[in-house]
């Protein structure tokens, strides 16, 4: 393995950090009143939402909130036929306030309609949607849409900041890639009822050597120590959680749905690779995996407790 870049992991490429700064989107006008009740429009930094946390002392009743995670195969089923329709309906099945969605295509080819599948979905579920792409490839024709694959952040609640992390991957997209930084590692602040929340998107590296997922370990550790206040971790890991690479995890966040069952394959699964991981500060009261083939995996969906503006 070669060594690893130590550019600082906060850096996104130009082209991803210009898209992804563009596509935290309102589907709705209700949403965008409330974004307005809640003083979020325009995104703010992570030092002025904990100067703002900071200034409210008073003890608040706990904020309860629904998150999810789940790996959409691009729109396609169990029996590989897309259907975005079909996505839609398994996602909002969740009943979730946010969720994390991986492996979603915007304009990326074929397989998926060439369809914006972020923003797409968040139209049909009247959510508010951040894509971070971990490829932007050129345009298929002279003309077209780029190219883009990634993760995503769809939320009922106001997304206050968000930004395209980079952590090292190893492409899919060259016949002999080696270890880089690379985008992909998604992170919104969402405005819980006054209770400002970290979630971030993940989808690790497939292959069975586990030196990749390691890195790529480390590094999200590196950003998430970089913010205050709850964190919640989601995503696709490609390991389950007695894994020796996602032990350092463990040592930070806890699994927040350590019975809900296997999630891959979904047709009868055998793994649990797809994860809600919380810190300490956030109460866990349910969690499931929820039995579809509306994709190759199964969703993971957990009841949480934040604790209000100004608890300590």
């Amino acid at each position: 393995m070669q060594p690893r870049s130590r550019r600082p992991l906060r850096a996104l490429r130009a082209a991803a950090s210009v898209f992804a700064a563009a596509v935290i989107a309102t589907s709705a006008p209700a949403l965008a009143a409330e974004d307005d009740a809640h003083g979020a429009a325009a995104p703010r930094s992570a030092p002025a939402l904990a100067a703002e946390d900071d200034a409210h002392g008073a003890a608040a009743p706990p904020v309860p909130l629904r998150v999810a995670t789940y790996n959409i195969h691009a729109g396609a089923g169990t029996d590989q036929v897309f259907d975005l329709d079909r996505t839609a309906e398994a996602v909002r099945g969740l009943r979730a306030d946010v969720i994390g969605l991986q492996e979603v295509d915007v304009h990326w080819g074929a397989r998926s309609d060439f369809a914006d599948e972020a923003r797409a979905l968040a139209e049909k579920l009247d959510m508010r949607v951040f894509f971070a792409p971990i490829y932007d490839l050129d345009p298929a024709t002279p003309g077209a849409e780029r190219r883009r694959y990634g993760v995503a952040v769809l939320s009922r609640h106001p997304i206050v900041a968000a930004e395209n992390h980079e952590i090292t991957r190893l492409s899919t997209q060259t016949s002999e890639p080696v270890p880089a930084p690379a985008p992909g590692f998604a992170e919104v602040t969402v405005n819980v009822r006054g209770a400002h929340t970290h979630v971030y998107v993940t989808h690790l590296d497939y292959r069975a050597d586990p030196s990749i997922r390691a890195a790529q370990v480390d590094d999200m550790l590196a950003v998430l120590a970089e913010d205050r206040g709850p964190k919640i971790l989601v995503g696709d890991f490609n390991a389950e959680p007695a894994a020796p690479e996602l032990a350092p995890l463990w040592r930070h966040l806890r699994d927040a749905a350590p019975g809900a069952g296997a999630t891959y394959p979904a047709a009868g699964p055998l793994k649990r690779i797809d994860l809600v991981t919380v810190s300490p500060d956030i109460t866990v009261t349910g969690a499931a995996t929820v039995a579809t083939e509306a994709s190759d995996h199964r969703p993971v969906v957990t009841d949480l407790k934040l604790r209000g503006r100004g608890g300590s």
